[in-house]
């Protein structure tokens, strides 16, 4: 009996992945929707990096995180989006176990160390603007590369206990895998052993990612709103605390999807109602990023003009 049940837990090589259940004829359509907007991801981040690198007056703490945003933003979609096109296309949805651990590990890391890295540039607006004096000590350039780093450690150590945890599973044949790219709480679902453990970690180190980093970000918006308020001028209140609203708005986004997909209880129970909620925060958010920073933020679109002046060709922005 030991040796039959080893032979099943070895039988699993591939998972097939069932995405989206709709008609053929819809399939084309979607692949089409998810086509424009993986294009529109690259492009609009690929186009945030070169502005920032190319333009001098963008190499300030606030833009060399925002770069690092866009770079993780086009990483981790391009994980999810090109196997997902892929899958529209052909009947065969299948992804090797191998592949299937790796683009789990990439997606952890990536979407964790932008968590980490939102925090950051919380604390940067908060440094800008409640220490202006100190601010260019406080984020050096040292400080700003050591901030980022950490981001990934902490990304890294994530991803490799997620990883461990979930691929340490057994699966007894059933492959298949009722989502549209390898995650927890898909793979969890069609395991063949006691997950509790697993479910237990999933929920206590989504947790405590975002607790640590939503309590950095909501204490330095206290300060930054408390530093603002005292701002004598409307105008005043309003231009400082202006730089702050493109990092609010999308800090709400992306929390608010994750918190809502792995820091609850029972989010593994709706697959539909992940799976809609997977495709904001793979894809929709990293389409509205560098969307939200450049039509919010004068000193892009400036930058982008004085880019375009020199190739003498002329830039509606």
């Amino acid at each position: 009996m030991k040796n039959e049940l080893n032979r099943n837990y070895t039988e699993v090589t591939e998972f097939i992945l069932l995405g989206f259940r709709t008609p053929p004829k819809l399939q084309i359509l979607l692949f089409l929707v998810f086509l424009m907007i993986y294009m529109v991801i690259v492009v609009g981040n690929i186009s945030m990096i070169i502005v920032i690198n190319m333009d001098s007056r963008l190499q300030t703490p606030m833009y060399f995180f925002l770069r690092n945003l866009s770079y993780l933003d086009l990483c981790y979609s391009t994980v999810i989006a090109p196997k997902t096109l892929a899958n529209f296309l052909t009947n065969e949805k299948k992804i090797s176990y191998h592949s299937c651990a790796a683009q789990f590990f990439f997606f952890a890391l990536f979407v964790t160390t932008e968590g980490f890295l939102l925090a950051v540039m919380a604390f940067d607006r908060f440094s800008a603007i409640c220490s202006p004096l100190l601010y260019p000590v406080q984020m050096s350039q040292k400080v700003c590369v050591q901030l980022v780093t950490g981001s990934y450690m902490c990304g890294g150590i994530n991803s490799i206990v997620q990883t461990g945890f979930t691929f340490s599973l057994r699966f007894c044949g059933e492959n298949r895998l009722d989502h549209f790219f390898c995650d927890v709480p898909a793979l969890i679902k069609i395991s063949c052993v006691d997950t509790f453990v697993n479910e237990i970690v999933l929920f206590i180190l989504s947790a405590l990612i975002i607790i640590t980093t939503t309590t950095v970000i909501l204490i330095s918006y206290a300060y930054i709103l408390s530093t603002v308020l005292k701002i004598p001028s409307t105008h005043g209140r309003n231009k400082t605390f202006s730089t702050c609203g493109s990092h609010i708005a999308v800090v709400s986004l992306f929390y608010g999807t994750v918190f809502f997909m792995y820091a609850q209880p029972g989010a593994i129970s709706s697959p539909e109602q992940n799976k809609i909620v997977a495709v904001f925060y793979t894809l929709i958010i990293p389409m509205l990023n560098p969307l939200i920073y450049s039509l919010r933020n004068r000193d892009v679109k400036d930058a982008v003009r004085r880019i375009c002046g020199k190739w003498s060709s002329p830039c509606y922005i």
